[in-house]
């Protein structure tokens, strides 16, 4: 990827006084449940500065990436999910890819969303609409992907895959994605959380205050929907220069919590040059001999998963 530079100082001077951007994972109730939490402030200006996305595009794929990153979790070993949102309304949708090494990339089906009069909130459920989720994860050492897919009804990014690992992954799961911007429109906060009941066969089973004697699975649900629905705006959170820890440990100080795991995070894509050069050589020879012939030159190619823009000369190929 070719990384866009962020060019507004001042939006560069008030992230940089900002904890850096991390993904804390930590675990509730001796095990039973999980959660991790990202201060993605850097992340989706990136995202932002890749896409030059206007205000309305930047909550809407902001969030879907905000959302993409909180999957990374989910994956084990060297995996790669590929989460397609496809709705009926003016926004068309999205595509967000994550991969365990610790990257995201993103892009929206309609660059440029139509507004027909000024938004009075940022209830994005009109330009979503319904439509239809569908998650592909291709494990380690699988030449294919494995495929699911639910009907999208709540017109909110967050819900729709709530839904989703109701339906397909039958685990009790939460997310919540936060973006801040200033009276400018520039982002200067944003994260994510995520949070999981695990299946039955995991946590504490003996004796123990978070054990399934003193706390039953429902009432667990229960307690932890309390805490999360708790959960301070992230965006507001973290442009205030707050950190994971304060709130991992403040939010769900009655569970015990304990970060296990600290990772780093990024808006990224690993397309080059060279792949494309490789790409463009593997062509029929017939195709070949038209570009020598016809041009243009250079070629002109653009990922669309992070807008990066090379230029290959004939003569390369």
């Amino acid at each position: 990827m070719i990384r866009a530079e962020i060019k507004d100082k001042d939006l560069v001077s008030k992230i940089n006084a900002l904890p850096k951007d991390e993904m804390v994972v930590f675990v509730l109730c001796d095990g039973r449940a999980r959660g991790a939490l990202f201060h993605g402030t850097r992340f989706v200006n990136q995202m932002r500065a890749q896409h030059k996305t206007g205000i309305l595009e930047t909550m809407i794929l902001g969030q879907a990436s905000l959302c993409g990153a909180m999957l990374l979790p989910t994956l084990k070993g060297r995996e790669h999910l590929t989460w397609r949102y496809e709705v009926d309304g003016p926004a068309q949708g999205f595509s967000v890819e994550t991969d365990s090494s610790g990257y995201v990339r993103s892009y929206l089906f309609n660059d440029h969303i139509p507004v027909e009069k000024p938004l009075e909130n940022w209830n994005l459920s009109p330009f979503l609409g319904t439509g239809t989720m569908t998650v592909s994860t291709l494990f380690e050492g699988d030449k294919t992907p494995y495929t699911s897919s639910i009907s999208i009804n709540k017109k909110n990014i967050a819900e729709d895959l709530v839904d989703f690992f109701d339906q397909s992954v039958q685990i009790k799961t939460a997310f919540n994605t936060g973006i801040q911007m200033d009276k400018e429109g520039r982002v200067i906060g944003a994260g994510g959380l995520f949070l999981q009941v695990m299946p039955g066969t995991g946590g504490t089973k003996g004796k123990g205050l978070f054990s399934e004697k003193n706390l039953s699975d429902e009432m667990l649900i229960e307690k932890l929907e309390i805490a999360f629905k708790t959960t301070p705006s992230l965006g507001t959170w973290f442009s205030e220069g707050h950190t994971n820890e304060d709130l991992v440990y403040g939010l769900f100080r009655e569970f015990g919590p304990s970060i296990a795991v600290r990772r780093n995070v990024y808006y990224d894509c690993p397309c080059s040059k060279e792949l494309y050069l490789n790409h463009i050589r593997n062509l029929p020879k017939q195709e070949l001999d038209d570009i020598k012939k016809n041009g243009p030159d250079p070629l002109e190619i653009c990922c669309r998963n992070c807008n990066s823009v090379y230029h290959i000369p004939v003569s390369e190929i």
